[in-house]
């Protein structure tokens, strides 16, 4: 899979702005959102409010319908504010806040468009924080315990029935109030698993982390789209 694909099923889950976590109003009959989970989340868009920057090692699956493992991609990613910078097998792609730079290291080849928040733009930010908001219904499940740890379960169904994917659950860890993994499940029956291995709340991160820096990369054609 290429990795350009692979990061827009990784952002199913993110886009930019910490917004307000007001309940999602669906059409009728679609039912309503369970206030325990609302609890849940609006303590993980909390939690994430308080952190100056986030530095995190993840692990992405892709399995199919019977679960089978069919590739896994490990990458890291760097929060700042609006700034993030997320490096996966075969790309990187870096954002200052204003300009995103898509590196294909494959294909030596980046390019350049402007960040556009109001089109939905997607960015790491909002795995951590409130995707949720108006978007999907909610509901809490029962917790699960693993290597001594306690996650808290949230299922979310997408209001939106055209959207490829059915469902996204969330494991949040229930002392630290961070979301530690995603799972996507698809239409077509594919599931996509975004893990957090480790997360550092505390880096100090330079703000040239953002910005992709052509003398380092001799070589790499650029395209600016912007």
């Amino acid at each position: 899979m290429k990795s350009s694909i692979i990061f827009s099923i990784l952002c199913i889950s993110m886009q930019l702005v910490l917004v307000s976590t007001s309940v999602a109003q669906a059409p009728k009959g679609m039912g309503k959102s369970d206030p325990e989970a609302k609890k849940v989340l609006d303590a993980v868009s909390a939690k994430f409010k308080t952190f100056k920057s986030v530095k995190a090692a993840f692990t992405l699956k892709i399995e199919n319908a019977a679960g089978k493992v069919q590739g896994t991609k490990t990458g890291n990613v760097l929060m700042k504010g609006v700034k993030y910078k997320v490096a996966i097998t075969g790309q990187e792609i870096f954002c200052d806040g204003t300009t995103i730079w898509t590196y294909d290291v494959g294909a030596k080849e980046v390019q350049i468009t402007e960040l556009d928040n109001s089109s939905g733009s997607i960015t790491p930010q909002k795995l951590f924080t409130n995707f949720y908001d108006k978007d999907f219904l909610f509901v809490l499940n029962p917790e699960v315990k693993r290597a001594g740890k306690t996650y808290q379960v949230v299922e979310l169904t997408p209001i939106d029935k055209t959207k490829p994917f059915f469902k996204v659950v969330l494991e949040v860890d229930k002392s630290t109030k961070v979301i530690m993994s995603t799972r996507v499940f698809e239409k077509n029956g594919n599931r996509y698993l975004y893990a957090i291995n480790t997360i550092n709340t505390s880096s100090v991160i330079a703000d040239d982390s953002f910005v992709f820096n052509a003398k380092k990369f001799p070589g790499v054609e650029v395209i600016d789209l912007r």
